[in-house]
């Protein structure tokens, strides 16, 4: 019984990841329901799939925060994207068969449903307008990573953590993980720091900063927004990346 909630779980993730990007038809939502998922908890900072795997299966979130990210030979970390419940960090791997990057769950533990590759391909050669949702998802996630580049390059660090502040309230927004300006971002100062190319201590100095500004509040993991317009300006921040479904993405009021 507990399993059987859990996978309608993945699978309402799922659609709901989807929807918020696309329109799926009523038998398209009925079929992405009967997916197969094998569900696995994973611990808090833990690997899920590691750089140079030929995984078979791609990892839907249900529960929990999971980051993308590259070691350097130093031991170094770069993190180069954040993944919430109902996005499939690695879905490249359904045509990309060796997965060039590791992805971890950070912060919290996490619950991950695994969908074996050759059923996203029957479901997707059934279904064209499911088939467009994936692909506009990969589409976005390059988006995403354009954005962050351009932060990495040429932002200072304290639009960087704006900027990264306003994209996760409104993907959290847009698949009901957003309480109005209030959202749960389970990441330490290290986290952070790999996240934003910053050392810790750095990450400390623009979170003080921040604070005096009035912008944010931090209650331990929870982010409440106070203004979003002196939060989106001052991280030159322009939502049109995410190319979400509907403007419900703002954050005013």
């Amino acid at each position: 019984m507990v399993e059987a909630q859990a996978n309608r779980g993945g699978h309402r993730r799922l659609i709901c990841k989807l929807q918020s990007i696309a329109n799926l038809a009523e038998d398209e939502m009925r079929d992405v329901q009967l997916l197969p998922l094998s569900l696995k908890s994973v611990p808090a900072d833990t690997q899920i799939v590691r750089d140079g795997e030929r995984p078979r299966e791609c990892c839907l979130i249900v529960e929990g925060f999971v980051c993308r990210f590259k070691m350097l030979s130093d031991g170094r970390r770069q993190i180069m994207s954040f993944h919430i419940p109902g996005d499939i960090p690695d879905l490249q791997s359904l045509h990309l068969k060796i997965l060039d990057h590791s992805i971890a769950a950070v912060g919290v533990p996490a619950i991950l449903a695994f969908i074996q590759h050759q059923d996203l391909h029957d479901i997707t050669r059934q279904h064209a307008g499911i088939a467009a949702a994936l692909w506009r998802d990969t589409l976005i996630d390059a988006a995403i990573f354009r954005e962050w580049m351009v932060g990495l390059g040429r932002r200072a660090a304290i639009r960087r953590f704006a900027h990264l502040v306003c994209e996760m309230a409104l993907r959290m927004k847009a698949v009901g993980l957003a309480d109005h300006q209030t959202y749960d971002f389970p990441v330490t100062q290290s986290d952070l720091g790999d996240a934003l190319g910053l050392s810790t201590v750095h990450v400390n100095r623009v979170l003080q900063e921040i604070r005096k500004k009035r912008l944010l509040e931090f209650k331990g993991s929870t982010i409440t927004i106070r203004d979003w317009k002196g939060l989106e300006e001052l991280g030159q921040f322009d939502p049109i990346y995410l190319h979400q479904n509907s403007a419900a993405g703002m954050l005013d009021g």
